[in-house]
C-alpha cells in the first residue's frame, strides 16, 4: 500500500464505541489529503517554533495520526521540512516571476516589492519558515538563495537601463541584489509590524531606491577614511 492509498479510519464506525475508541477515531483521508494535512501542520509548527524545537511526536499529535504515518509520507522530520521549504520557495519565486512584466526599472521594483509583500501577507507561516535558519535549509535552499534567483531576473533588465544611462552595465548584478535585498529585509520587518499598510511600505521602499538610483554617480567614492587601530 502506498501513502496515496492510506486511510486512517474504518469505512464505518461501530454504533457504540468506547472512550478509547472515540479518542483514536480519525477523519477519513486519502494519502494525498493526509500528506497535505501534514504539510500544513508542519508549516505552522516550524513557523511558530523553529525546526529544532519541533518533534515528530508533536507533528503527529497535531495531525491526530501516529508517528509511523509521518515517517511513511516523509521519512523524517527533515524530509517534511525540506518539502515545505521547497514548496514555499517555488510559490514565492513564482509570484515574483509572474509579477515582473514591466520594462522600466522603477516599475519592476514596484512589481517585485508588491509580489513579495503579497506573499508575506498571504503566506505568513511560509515566509517565517523561509527566513529561519536551519541545517536542513542548507541542503534544500534558503531565503538568501531565493533572493539571488529573484535578483537574477531583475539583473538583465537593470543592465539594459544602465546601458541606456551610460552607467557600467557590469554593475547590474550587484545593484539587482542590493535592490532585492532591501525589499526583502523591509519585508521581514513588516511581517511583525504590519504598519503602515502594505502598498504604503512598498511605495516608501521604491521612493528610497529610485531616488537613489536616478542620482547614481558613475564612479562613487567614500568621503570618509578608516580609522587605523
Amino acid at each position: 500500500m502506498t501513502p496515496e492509498d492510506e486511510t486512517d479510519t474504518p469505512v464505518e464506525a461501530p454504533t457504540r464505541v468506547s472512550r478509547r475508541d472515540r479518542k483514536t477515531d480519525r477523519v477519513r483521508m486519502s494519502g494525498r489529503e493526509r500528506r497535505e494535512q501534514l504539510i500544513d501542520v508542519g508549516r505552522k509548527l516550524f513557523a511558530e517554533k523553529g525546526f529544532e524545537a519541533v518533534t515528530v511526536e508533536e507533528i503527529a499529535s497535531k495531525a491526530s495520526v501516529s508517528k509511523p504515518v509521518v515517517y511513511e509520507h516523509f521519512g523524517s522530520k527533515d524530509g517534511l521540512y525540506a518539502v515545505i521549504v521547497d514548496r514555499e520557495m517555488n510559490i514565492l519565486l513564482g509570484m515574483v516571476s509572474d509579477s515582473l512584466t514591466a520594462d522600466a526599472p522603477r516599475a519592476l521594483l514596484e512589481q517585485a516589492g508588491r509580489a513579495l509583500f503579497d506573499y508575506i501577507e498571504e503566506r505568513s507561516d511560509g515566509f517565517r519558515v523561509l527566513v529561519r535558519d536551519s541545517p536542513v535549509a542548507q541542503n534544500t535552499g534558503n531565503f538568501a538563495s531565493l533572493l539571488r534567483d529573484v535578483a537574477s531576473q531583475v539583473e538583465a533588465r537593470l543592465a539594459k537601463e544602465f546601458d541606456r544611462m551610460g552607467f557600467p552595465a557590469k554593475y547590474a548584478p550587484m545593484y539587482a541584489n542590493m535592490l532585492v535585498g532591501m525589499v526583502a529585509l523591509t519585508g521581514q520587518w513588516w511581517l511583525d509590524a504590519r504598519k503602515p499598510k502594505k502598498d504604503e511600505v512598498v511605495a516608501h521602499v521604491v521612493n528610497l531606491a529610485w531616488n537613489g538610483v536616478v542620482g547614481l554617480e558613475k564612479k562613487p567614492k567614500l568621503i570618509t577614511s578608516r580609522t587605523k587601530p
